[in-house]
């Protein structure tokens, strides 16, 4: 029979290949194996994602981690990473990162973990741990980056295979730094897609404008703006868009009228939200209430 375990294990053999074996895993965690996904392998550089897993432990590591750089970005849980070199553990937690250089002997998460995981060569890596908060400009970045390569890796040629990687050991070797080259054309898309992430966490915000995610990511809003323009709109239409489709989920929802909708949504008035959403739908909010 077989297990969710042994599913996940021929995915991840098939995406990651030689030179990412997985660890030896303790049996309660291959009993009540979930919510892990392998994302991407662009040479030597690899993507997985974990949401709500259970407790997931090790018992062995294989032997090729000493030459390797990772970075943990943590959206809820936590993880203990056992480092042979220290006397105490290294743990990271809900809204945390950590880039820990060298080998790992063992790690263990918290009972429904959420985090992004990626792999570089440590060439270039301060071999110091580094950890701080996973909402620094960097971080971001690094996270919107990789989660494009899930969906775009499989269709790239050579050239965009080496571009899309040598962008994410970039991002990633910009974290500790504090800092990156806002000025580098390859790092556009991921600024923009990161950029697009937090304008829609924040879109019941007033205080939401393209002026403000320019500061967010320490970056012009000229910077901005042309990191958008690759993407086939403008960050105020970007915001604009995003507020009117959530504003067309309340209307077929059917639980506030329009004049709330509209200021929950930061529209004017409500004539002006009616306006916008004929405009963009073909007809007015009524037409869905009738």
């Amino acid at each position: 029979m077989t297990t969710a375990f042994d599913a996940f294990r021929r995915r991840w053999d098939e995406m990651m290949g030689e030179g990412y074996r997985l660890p030896a895993f303790t049996p309660a965690t291959v009993a009540g194996w979930r919510g892990v996904d392998p994302l991407a392998r662009i040479d030597d550089v690899m993507v997985s994602r974990m949401d709500r897993a259970p407790v997931i432990s090790t018992v062995g590591m294989p032997a090729d981690t000493t030459d390797r750089a990772r970075l943990w970005i943590v959206r809820h849980g936590g993880w203990t990473l056992h480092d042979p070199r220290r006397e105490t553990a290294l743990t990271v937690r809900t809204g945390q990162f950590l880039l820990h250089h060298g080998a790992t002997s063992r790690f263990v998460s918290a009972p429904g973990t959420s985090s992004l995981h990626l792999t570089f060569p440590a060439v270039g890596f301060d071999p110091r741990p580094v950890r701080g908060s996973a909402l620094t400009p960097e971080v971001r970045l690094v996270a919107a980056h990789a989660e494009m390569l899930h969906l775009t890796f499989a269709g790239l040629g050579p050239a965009g295979s080496r571009a899309a990687r040598d962008t994410l050991v970039e991002l990633a070797r910009a974290v500790p730094r504090g800092g990156f080259d806002d000025a580098e054309p390859r790092l556009a898309p991921a600024l923009a897609e990161a950029a697009k992430r937090l304008a829609d966490e924040r879109l019941a915000d007033r205080g939401l404008t393209p002026a403000m995610l320019a500061r967010e990511f320490h970056v012009s809003l000229r910077t901005l703006q042309r990191a958008f323009a690759g993407s086939g709109t403008s960050v105020a239409g970007y915001i604009r868009d995003r507020r009117l489709e959530r504003a067309r989920g309340d209307v077929i929802a059917g639980r506030l009228t329009v004049t709330e909708i509209a200021a929950r949504w930061h529209f004017t008035d409500g004539s002006h939200l009616t306006r916008a959403y004929k405009r963009r739908y073909g007809h007015a909010p009524s037409a869905v209430r009738r």
